[in-house]
């Protein structure tokens, strides 16, 4: 069966949190968007929580500090209201002529809902995604003024300006990793971006049967030699007691399905050296599998999640710009093997 065009990947960065961050934290934020740009990625990931600075400033100095990157910024509907989230939006392309991405949480820590005397349960909180993401999409759509009346969120004859040319209207990202999740990404017409398992486990993508467009949230160590892919990655990210304790503590205390479906995959998984790696998961160091070995190895792998229609990529908080560069032969690599049927 002959080949079709394989889209080309999207690759986006992520940015520390300011709270991990001793010293300026403006330095930390553009060193990393000057990697994350110089690595030839789309745009760079925004954290949000109660416990840090606020993302949408941060956007900013992402969009100040370099030349087309577009910041990924974390929203979350408790924070603000959705016609203020568009209004930003609206502004940083308005004043900077750029474009941004909006990945939509529904969730978080559980103190920090709690504190905020946000009680809707795990589905719930998806289904209000869905209305928060439809009312900002409709606005920067600029077809006049928006009505809307849903559970959670009404408005009437609402207009947004400075209207947004469509070019730099942003695009959706939003969790995946559950039904509820998988159905908001589908309603807002969003990247459903999931925790993968090990590529090996996911089938060839057919576009009939699996039409929507689908990330994950990976990071990767690959070298020339897996000896030293290793011994990096074992260097940065040692187990300790204290780590395994608070995994255990945070898994005793969410409702997030990503986190419960990798936390499985741990125990189930085998201590070999296959390049799916959930050491630094399980050790509290990430919220992610890494990809760890040679770079043919961490692009075969790579290709096969490609293979399977995932067309976005979120890396981890990168270590420094070599990170990136090895990253980038990884997707080069990856890019010439991947194949479609």
């Amino acid at each position: 069966m002959p080949a079709t065009t394989q889209p080309q990947p999207r690759v986006f960065g992520t940015l520390p949190a300011s709270a991990d961050v001793e010293g300026n934290y403006l330095d930390a934020v553009s060193d990393v968007a000057a990697w994350c740009e110089e690595g030839g990625c789309t745009g760079v990931l925004i954290y949000t929580d109660n416990s840090l600075v606020d993302p949408w400033l941060v956007a900013q100095e992402v969009i100040r500090g370099t030349s087309k990157l577009s910041p990924l910024v974390a929203v979350q509907p408790v924070y603000m209201h959705p016609y203020w989230a568009a209004k930003l939006i609206a502004s940083l392309a308005h004043l900077h002529g750029r474009r941004v991405f909006v990945n939509m949480v529904a969730g978080g820590f559980v103190n920090d809902l709690i504190a905020l005397a946000d009680d809707e349960d795990h589905d719930q909180r998806y289904e209000r995604v869905v209305e928060y993401a439809t009312i900002i999409k409709r606005l920067l759509a600029d077809d006049g003024p928006v009505t809307f009346a849903g559970e959670w969120y009404q408005v009437k004859n609402l207009r947004l300006q400075p209207a947004v040319p469509e070019h730099l209207r942003p695009g959706y990202l939003v969790s995946g990793s559950s039904p509820a999740g998988m159905l908001a990404a589908r309603a807002i017409g969003a990247s459903a971006v999931q925790y993968p398992k090990p590529a090996a486990e996911y089938a060839i993508a057919s576009p009939e049967a699996d039409p929507e467009d689908k990330g994950i949230r990976i990071g990767i160590i690959a070298r020339e030699d897996a000896d030293e892919a290793w011994r990096i990655a074992w260097h940065r990210f040692p187990g300790e007691q204290r780590g395994r304790l608070m995994h255990r503590l945070a898994m005793a205390r969410s409702d997030s399905m990503w986190h419960q479906q990798l936390s499985q995959l741990g125990e189930a998984s085998a201590a070999d050296r296959s390049p799916y790696w959930l050491h630094p998961f399980e050790n509290y160091k990430t919220f992610c599998p890494y990809l760890v070995g040679t770079y043919e190895d961490v692009a075969e792998t790579v290709a096969r999640y490609l293979d399977s229609g995932f067309g976005t990529f979120i890396l981890d908080i990168p270590h420094d710009a070599e990170d990136l560069a090895h990253t980038q032969v990884v997707f080069d690599l990856a890019k010439a093997r991947a194949r479609a049927a």
